[in-house]
């Protein structure tokens, strides 16, 4: 009788015990991804640069965010784009007066936190190194969909806005003419590897 009671226990604890589901590893769509930077130049008009070479790990636990983790490096080196006919323009985002490309060949992100009461919108912290210095940054994040790959895989759409003031990387050359603050637009889908 103990025998059977200690069993009947055990299988009621298994069906009533929350399911503890692991993070799930996700891949960019880079043909559905746009990563970009704009700020003001000379009040004028509004610039932008597109970061079109990444790649990291995306491990996403959807129910329960902190559980997650981003760790997305960006290689410069033809991966700005800044319109056709910018290559001055690029070379001069290559210089000592911004990246310094050539001591500093990557932007390397990751995720130290994520916040969200509805898991549809949050709030995303981590650091960010470039120009060869690590500063934190924060980024308001946006579920924008789900759905399937034509070849049945699950899919997200998600929407990650904030700013940051570059000479907090040294990145201050021509401030305040060029405006110190960045904006950031990050807009994705992120596909399951399996």
């Amino acid at each position: 009788m103990t025998r059977f009671l200690l069993f009947a226990a055990a299988a009621l604890t298994a069906f009533t015990a929350p399911a503890l589901a692991a993070p799930v590893e996700y891949e960019f769509d880079k043909s559905h991804t746009v990563v970009r930077a704009s700020w003001l130049h000379q009040g004028m008009s509004t610039m932008s640069l597109e970061l079109t070479n990444y790649d990291g790990t995306l491990m996403l636990d959807l129910d329960d965010p902190s559980n997650s983790a981003i760790d997305v490096t960006f290689t410069l080196a033809d991966g700005m784009w800044a319109g056709a006919n910018q290559d001055r323009f690029i070379g001069h985002l290559s210089s000592g007066d911004f990246f310094e490309v050539e001591v500093n060949p990557t932007v390397h992100f990751v995720a130290t936190g994520f916040d969200s009461e509805d898991n549809q919108t949050g709030t995303m912290t981590g650091e960010l190194t470039m120009n060869g210095q690590t500063h934190p940054v924060s980024l308001d994040v946006v579920m924008n969909g789900s759905g399937e790959t034509r070849d049945g895989r699950t899919k997200h759409g998600f929407t990650a806005t904030g700013s940051l003031m570059r000479s907090t990387w040294d990145m201050g050359f021509a401030v305040p003419y060029i405006s110190d603050e960045i904006e950031i637009f990050i807009s994705t889908e992120l596909e399951a590897t399996e």
